[in-house]
């Protein structure tokens, strides 16, 4: 098998390039460089071993216990992963069992009205609560208090649907970082660490924000791809090269935060705005260059910057921000 490039390894396996070079500084995969060329390279044992990631992945397994499973030579550990998961995945079955039985009793309810053409009030009729009260399952007793208690951790166990809100952004003036090359995303980090450390933004500015997009996206077009951070920052701040001093005009944005590095979310977040019925996507002028407007907000990264921790942008949350209008009513 002849090595595969980056780009083609992405293409492939259908993951970002971002995700690679994550799982690389996880120590979950490696690649190497050929002299005189510039892209990460990966052998058959790479390929393998991302095989092995995603098929994981699709088991829910999290990262740091894929970590753990590859260290693992005796597998002991990775036997009580996959035992600990299961009995994860044994409590989402029995949520669903909870709530499957209690919609169960509502259509028999339901059905015995419509045929006696009565309208049943679910919140007033005192025989559906009676029968909800009284109603037994497996492994659970669903009587009184108890009866709402259980019903809301099944509801908080299985509640995974994509979590959307609407945040407005409002204007405001911001340094900016761009840089194309290897690793962008790294590397403009980096810079916005140290001007983030060096002037103080946290203490001049609590209240600041970072966010980032590719510019330009990934391409094979291209060698590399590129990454630009904005931080708000006081108006009056003076700001000196590298970095620029731009004025950022707002907007609407869809949100919905992800934990580091699942950015395959952008898919469904756009899915939802693209079936939502009250809002249409906005998707700025300058197109895919600039992830279409869209930005990543990285949450809380001003303040870690501030105090130096080393991980900061790596295991944290970011929101994705899709711009949005209110949909026209003709």
């Amino acid at each position: 098998m002849e090595t595969m490039t980056i780009s083609q390894l992405s293409k492939a396996f259908d993951v970002s390039t971002r995700m690679l070079r994550y799982y690389e500084r996880m120590g979950l995969l490696a690649s190497h460089r050929k002299e005189d060329y510039a892209y990460r390279m990966y052998d058959e044992i790479a390929v393998r071993r991302l095989q092995q990631i995603i098929v994981l992945r699709k088991l829910h397994i999290p990262l740091k216990q894929i970590a753990f499973i590859f260290e693992d030579k005796e597998q002991v550990d990775t036997l009580n992963i996959f035992q600990e998961n299961i009995i994860e995945i044994e409590d989402e079955i029995n949520a669903l069992s909870t709530i499957r039985d209690i919609l169960n009793v509502f259509v028999s309810r339901l059905s015995i009205s419509l045929q006696n053409n009565i309208r049943l009030d679910l919140l007033e009729d005192s025989e559906l609560i009676k029968v909800v009260d009284t109603l037994c399952l497996s492994k659970l007793n669903l009587k009184g208090e108890r009866s709402m208690n259980e019903l809301n951790r099944a509801y908080e166990t299985l509640n995974k649907n994509l979590e959307v809100r609407m945040v407005l952004l409002p204007p405001c003036t911001v340094a900016s970082y761009h840089y194309v090359g290897e690793n962008p995303e790294e590397v403009v980090g980096e810079q916005m660490s140290k001007f983030v450390q060096d002037n103080k933004i946290y203490e001049i500015k609590p209240d600041a924000r970072m966010f980032g997009f590719n510019h330009p996206n990934p391409s094979e077009d291209r060698e590399f791809h590129g990454y630009e951070d904005l931080i708000t920052i006081p108006e009056d701040m003076e700001v000196c090269a590298p970095f620029t001093k731009k004025f950022f005009k707002g907007g609407l944005y869809a949100a919905h935060t992800i934990t580091f590095p699942n950015f395959n979310e952008w898919s469904d977040l756009a899915e939802w705005v693209h079936n939502s019925d009250k809002y249409e996507a906005n998707y700025s002028e300058l197109g895919e260059e600039i992830m279409g407007g869209c930005l990543e907000e990285h949450l809380n990264w001003i303040y870690s910057a501030h105090m130096g921790w080393p991980e900061n942008g790596i295991d944290g949350q970011l929101d994705l921000l899709l711009p949005v209008r209110l949909l026209t009513t003709k």
